[in-house]
């Protein structure tokens, strides 16, 4: 009898810690999801800005048509990945990144173009926009960090494994020289 008892409990103990270590493994996927939600989000935001930038740019600048087909041409590239794929879209969006400073650099010419209060609008939610991308991104990669810290760990990297949980990549500047925000001056 004693021996049934221990068995059951020792069965329920292990029951209870394998549904723990799974719904914490689930909840920390979740916040990989909704990290990724957030860099998405503002992403968007930002891709949703630009071609009023090359607008207004290309008004004060017009014959600057390579810079704008620069940008078009990463804004496209980086709409067109697989969204799940983090980092391509990673690599993608730095691309973007790096248009967008070419274009400041570009408007450091233009007297005119930076006294335009749209362009300072512009600028100013680019780099509102900016901000919330870093933050999201440091949000998903610390989620992304403790669900690779769960997959890794044991026990839950039993459970990890058994139920398919993978590790998730995070989303890095790639390029030393692409860590430097662009620099608005006016």
């Amino acid at each position: 009898m004693n021996t049934l008892l221990i068995i059951i409990t020792v069965v329920a103990i292990a029951g209870v810690l394998l549904i723990s270590l799974y719904n914490a493994l689930v909840r920390a996927r979740q916040r990989v999801r909704e990290g990724w939600s957030g860099i998405d989000v503002q992403l968007k935001r930002r891709a949703d800005l630009i071609p009023n930038l090359i607008e207004t740019v290309n008004g004060y600048a017009a014959h600057e048509r390579a810079t704008f087909d620069e940008i078009v041409a990463a804004r496209n590239s980086a709409a067109t990945l697989n969204p799940s794929d983090v980092q391509k879209r990673a690599r993608a969006e730095n691309l973007v990144g790096q248009a967008i400073g070419k274009l400041f650099a570009l408007a450091e010419a233009y007297p005119d173009l930076k006294a335009s209060n749209n362009f300072r609008d512009l600028a100013a939610n680019l780099d509102t926009v900016e901000s919330e991308v870093q933050m999201a991104r440091r949000y998903y990669n610390g989620a992304a960090r403790d669900l690779n810290i769960k997959v890794e760990s044991f026990p839950s990297n039993l459970v990890a494994k058994s139920f398919g949980f993978e590790q998730s990549a995070f989303f890095e500047i790639e390029e030393p020289a692409d860590r430097r925000l662009p620099t608005v001056g006016f």
